[in-house]
This record gives C-alpha cells, structure tokens and sequence, in this order.
C-alpha cells in the first residue's frame, strides 16, 4: 500500500517539476518562519520538522518551527496567511483541515489559494487506553451503544484527524461518545495513556511510540486499509467491523500563502522534484510511525488533497458544525 502512494505521488509529482516554467533560484537571506498551528509532539509538527531539516539542507537558511495551537489550527494558519507576502513565513498542517475553515468561519481563504507541498499521508487509528476493557473494535462499539455519551474520547478538537475520525465512525455506527479535546495530537494519546480518557482517535504518527510500548492497545484504523507499524505489527481496518467503511487519505504538508514572489514558489516546488521525492528521512519517519509516504507538490497536490477536504467538510456540515454549506465556498459534495 505504501508502495503504491509513492509511486502515484511520486509520478505526479515529476510531472509537476517537468511543467514548471522558468524562474530565478531563490536564496533566502533571512531565517523562515514556519508556523505549526499545534501543539508540539503531534503529527503536524513531527513531519513539520523532520522535513523543516531537509529543507534546510538545500536552502542553506535557517527554518524556524513555531507552534501557534488554537481553535483548531486555524490561529496559526491566519497568522502565516496574514504575515507579510514575502516568502519568510508558511504554514504547515493536513491538507483537509486547511480547507475546511472557510465553511466553518475560521479563516475565510480556500484552500486553492495556498501552494501546496505535502509529504506524507495519514490513518487514524482507534486506539484504547491499556487499562480498559476494550480488547476489539466490537467491543467498544458494544460499550458506546449500550452508554450513550460516556465513553470519553479525547482527540486534538474540532476538525482535527481525530474528531473527524469519531464522527465518522458515529455517522456509520449511530454511537454517541463524550469528546474531550486538547490543543494536539500529542496530549490527547497522553490523557488517554494516563486514563484521563477512555479511547483516543488521533493519528498513527501520534500513537505509534505508545502502541509500541504497550500503553495504547490499537483497535483498528479509521480506513479500509491495514496499517503496518513498524514493531508492533498490523493493524486491521475498521472495515473488518463495519462493513463498506472507508475514509480518504489525510495529506499533511507544508503551505506557503499565494501572493509571494514566484522564485520563492519555484525553488520550493523544484526543491520538492528533486530533494523531498525520495528524502531518505521523509520515507524512514513514515515507516517508524505508521504514515504513508506521498510527496506531491502543486496543482497535483490540492487534487490529492481534496476528497479528504470534501469528506471533511461535509461531515461537519452533517453535524452542524459549519456556517456555511460547504458548496457554498466551492467544496462539491463527494
């Protein structure tokens, strides 16, 4: 399955790099700001600063981590959009969260008027608390419908991988859940560790060091496809449980807002082409965590990237999270 993700991005992203117009190299005189809207230790800023160091390795420029967590990512990613268009500051996050916020009145830019540059593909993953009684899938399903509302499930908010998860499971199951959140990834795998909270919903990337170690017992993935965690094993999916589930892949990447020079784009999607397609530290970081390795800068990557953006926003508007509807601010319903 891995295999398969590469070679379709790789190839898309090839095709970007050969259609690429001319431009002046870029050689940045300043450190670059890029802006994690999380919490640090969750999945946006593991791969933000694993691929943050081999960027920084061809631009020959420091590049500055910054986590700015807050009403579910959508502070830090105004504040990279409203920064000045010079080229010093991006953004970094999942594909399907940056272009959900227009629909929920968090930040009113679709997400066509970023560049894309994504690494790596994301599954959720139900994961249990090593103390509780859940031993499979079924049995938390069990539980969830014969107490309505208390089972506690912690994930990193409203339209982060996790919340979208849950509520994707409830949609298809008609489970009710108590959500807890928390501002990443990290502390909502951490409360559920500690037994603060029944079940988390967040990212391999987030629970593999815990699944490992025996702390978090996985259940399955959110996804109709096996997830293969290196040391541990394979997960199965939730397909196996409820059958005809299935969730689009969660791309996870870097943003630089349109309206910059467009030597700054050029350099970064060229750097893309050549450096980040077969980075050796890109592919060894998905392998450890359980994340699917997809390189796809471009055009390319906002059509990747948009049947998790539809699936995303549409579910919240099912669930009366949104503003507006969706098609309203150009999101066709899947």
């Amino acid at each position: 399955m891995q295999k398969r993700f590469f070679l379709h991005a790789l190839a898309a992203t090839l095709a970007l790099g050969a259609s690429l117009p001319a431009a002046a190299q870029w050689k940045p005189t300043k450190p670059i700001n890029l802006i994690v809207p999380w919490a640090a230790g969750g999945s946006t800023d593991q791969i933000t600063r694993v691929t943050a160091a081999e960027l920084e390795k061809v631009l020959g420029q420091k590049i500055i981590v910054v986590n700015q967590p807050g009403a579910s990512g959508s502070i830090g990613t105004k504040n990279a959009w409203e920064a000045p268009k010079d080229g010093y500051t991006w953004a970094a996050g999942a594909a399907q969260d940056l272009g959900t916020y227009q629909a929920l009145g968090m930040l009113d830019v679709p997400a066509r008027d970023w560049h894309m540059f994504l690494s790596v593909a994301n599954i959720a993953v139900v994961g249990a608390g090593a103390g509780t009684p859940y031993q499979n899938m079924q049995q938390l399903l069990d539980a969830m419908k014969a107490k309505p509302g208390e089972v506690k499930v912690a994930t990193a908010g409203v339209t982060s991988g996790g919340h979208n998860a849950m509520e994707a499971i409830s949609r298809a199951t008609g489970v009710k859940y108590r959500h807890v959140t928390y501002d990443g990834g990290n502390p909502a795998v951490v409360a559920t560790v500690s037994g603060e909270t029944d079940i988390t919903t967040q990212l391999a990337v987030e629970q593999a060091e815990m699944i490992r170690g025996k702390r978090i017992r996985p259940l399955a993935t959110v996804s109709d496809r096996p997830l293969e965690i290196e040391g541990y094993g394979t997960i199965e999916p939730i397909s196996k449980t409820i059958p005809g589930f299935k969730a689009p892949a969660n791309y996870f990447g870097i943003f630089i807002p349109k309206g910059v020079p467009p030597e700054v784009v050029a350099t970064v999607q060229d750097i893309w082409t050549k450096n980040i397609a077969n980075n050796p530290a890109i592919k060894a970081y998905a392998v450890n965590k359980g994340a699917l390795f997809a390189p796809v800068a471009g055009d390319a990557a906002l059509a990747a990237a948009m049947p998790a953006i539809q699936a995303n926003a549409w579910l919240l508007h099912s669930t009366g999270k949104t503003k507006v509807s969706p098609d309203t601010v150009g999101i066709a319903k899947p």
